[in-house]
């Protein structure tokens, strides 16, 4: 049954991507004729790589180019109901100041978003600094997700979610996020009690100047879908690779 939502999955998606790709440049010439004010200043735009080590049930490793976005959520006009607001990330982690969400958004009805990070700040006098983070990990392709806090300088958290048929669920994930500002980082660890430290995954980036790319949707196009086929690819090149 997998095998067939997963196929019937694709072809939807598939289907979707064309006709709403067909229109994209209708769309992008649309709203350029119709904008009357400057470019949105609560989205920062970064771009960089994740990298994705892995020593069990072999040695393999792997990295693809990615885009994100880094939305101020208090300034922003309007919340995904995928993700969370302002005002409930606040209340989880107990904090009162700025929430900024780094996120893959969906591009041509299609999401993949294997870690959006939430980093909540918390105001003190005339200081303001990061206190806070909430993960939210959805596995592929069942897009099941969960979401924990976690400490940004670095925390373990006990596994929480399936996300590989390479991994069984024991173990925790160690987690840290740097502060973003012209740059970013973030790194999770798997740590397992009978093979340690066996993967890791992270991502790098850069923020790019606010005047690289006006159009949102065309500079997220097909972003999603390409995590997703970087993701398959690399699944299907461990499950052809025999152990050693």
């Amino acid at each position: 049954m997998e095998i067939v939502y997963l196929l019937c999955s694709i072809l939807y998606n598939l289907v979707t991507t064309i006709i709403l790709s067909l229109l994209l440049p209708f769309q992008a010439l649309i709203r350029l004729r119709l904008r009357r004010s400057p470019p949105e200043t609560h989205i920062s735009l970064y771009e960089g790589t994740v990298y994705h080590q892995r020593r069990h049930p072999l040695n393999h490793s792997f990295q693809y180019p990615v885009r994100y976005a880094l939305i101020d959520l208090q300034r922003a006009p309007s919340t995904n109901h995928l993700h969370l607001s302002a005002h409930q990330a606040r209340q989880i982690t107990h904090t009162n100041g700025p929430v900024l969400l780094l996120t893959i958004p969906p591009s041509v009805g299609y999401q993949q978003n294997p870690l959006s990070v939430y980093y909540c700040y918390h105001v003190q006098g005339t200081c303001t600094s990061l206190k806070k983070c909430i993960a939210e990990v959805t596995n592929t392709p069942w897009a099941e997700r969960v979401s924990f806090i976690f400490n940004p300088h670095s925390d373990l958290v006990a596994k929480a979610l399936h996300v590989s048929p390479f991994m069984d669920m024991l173990g925790s994930w160690n987690i840290k996020a740097s502060d973003p500002g012209e740059s970013l980082t973030v790194s999770i660890s798997v740590h397992h009690p009978d093979l340690g430290n066996y993967f890791t995954a992270s991502l790098i980036a850069k923020r790019l100047p606010s005047s690289s790319e006006s159009d949102h949707a065309i500079f997220f196009w097909l972003m999603p879908h390409k995590v997703a086929v970087w993701i398959y690819w690399h699944v299907s090149s461990i499950f052809a690779t025999p152990p050693r």
